[in-house]
């Protein structure tokens, strides 16, 4: 696939969204063409697995946070995102980004991939499970048991991922509703991974565990045209429980603020708008935009008010739509470790 073609194809991506308001990276779009989710439609494994190419925007989205026996704390980040640039369905109308990212004490390192579909050259296959950007995988008999490898200039990683409970439905049944004025996306996660194996630095192979979390999600216009950005928690409790939220951010509406709890044995309980508070309270200038790195969450009906803290707060990733994506400490009522990605900071 030659490059011209691939930045081609991200122009005709990228450009409309910049024309009027169209949500963040332009996921607030008209859809005319695209399948939309339905609120009655059910999951079928392994089926749901691979990707639905008669949506817009779909991800497999692997965020760790684990430890070296020494006691540091590293993040690794494998995404994988397919965006069809015309309704067709064809694998040759889809392009593929793939990121890759681990937080460390030494920095943060970084990397991107780009590919266009029906070459070969990145893809999902439900069973056996396979996701994939050129040499970059996520493999294994399903996406319960794999090995997720990635690397970059100056790292790479290899970890064994297993978990031995099922994937968690987000928002209704796997429908997760997005905005007041009904955005929705189909949404589930598996949460529940234990997490061993190598990241490669420049000073050296670590040897690290830790927890695990991917989150599926696809849909065609998941945002409102004035969603401007997202603030966006995963957390792992010492408990045994996990916590999923996120705060739509709006220019001319309320904040859309909702999320998931989700019991140790792995039954959720998804949370409606005003049961959830999400509220930034320290912020560091990062690349020239003021970050919220510090938040109080809180839910009542859980006993939880927990301050969230970024680790590593210079975890920015400059990709073609850059955001930021890193590690974070539990504190308060709850103790734990998660990942916050946030977008749409400018």
């Amino acid at each position: 696939m030659n490059v011209k073609t691939i930045l081609t194809s991200l122009m005709i991506i990228v450009l409309p969204f910049q024309a009027k308001p169209q949500g963040f990276a332009g996921m607030g779009a008209d859809a005319e063409g695209y399948a939309l989710p339905e609120p009655t439609t059910r999951f079928t494994f392994p089926h749901d697995h691979g990707p639905h190419r008669d949506f817009r925007i779909e991800w497999w989205y692997v965020t760790a946070v684990l430890t070296s026996a020494s006691g540091e704390l590293f993040g690794a980040q494998w995404t994988l995102f397919r965006n069809a640039i015309r309704p067709t369905g064809q694998d040759s109308d889809q392009i593929w980004l793939g990121h890759a990212a681990v937080s460390t004490p030494q920095g943060h390192f970084h990397a991107e991939r780009i590919a266009r579909g029906g070459i070969g050259q990145a893809d999902v296959i439900a069973t056996p499970f396979r996701a994939f950007i050129d040499e970059w995988e996520m493999t294994g008999p399903d996406p319960n048991n794999v090995v997720l490898t990635a690397q970059g200039t100056d790292f790479a990683y290899e970890l064994s991922l297993d978990a031995s409970l099922p994937f968690v439905l987000q928002g209704a049944n796997g429908y997760s509703q997005k905005s007041a004025s009904g955005m929705a996306s189909y949404y589930f996660s598996q949460p529940f991974y234990r997490a061993a194996g190598t990241i490669t630095l420049p000073t050296g192979p670590v040897s690290v565990t830790g927890q695990a979390w991917m989150d599926r999600e696809w849909s065609s216009q998941p945002l409102s045209a004035t969603q401007t950005g997202w603030d966006w928690f995963s957390l792992h409790l010492d408990g045994g429980e996990k916590f999923m939220g996120f705060r739509l951010r709006d220019t001319e509406q309320d904040d859309y603020v909702v999320g998931t709890w989700i019991s140790a044995e792995g039954s959720p309980d998804p949370l409606q708008p005003g049961e959830l508070t999400l509220a930034p309270t320290n912020w560091a200038r990062i690349e020239e935009r003021d970050i919220p790195i510090g938040w109080k969450v809180e839910l009542e009906d859980y006993g939880l008010s927990v301050n969230v803290d970024a680790v590593y707060p210079q975890s920015w990733m400059p990709t073609i739509v850059p955001y930021w994506e890193g590690p974070v400490t539990v504190e308060g009522t709850h103790s734990g470790v998660g990942y916050l990605e946030m977008t749409g900071y400018e």
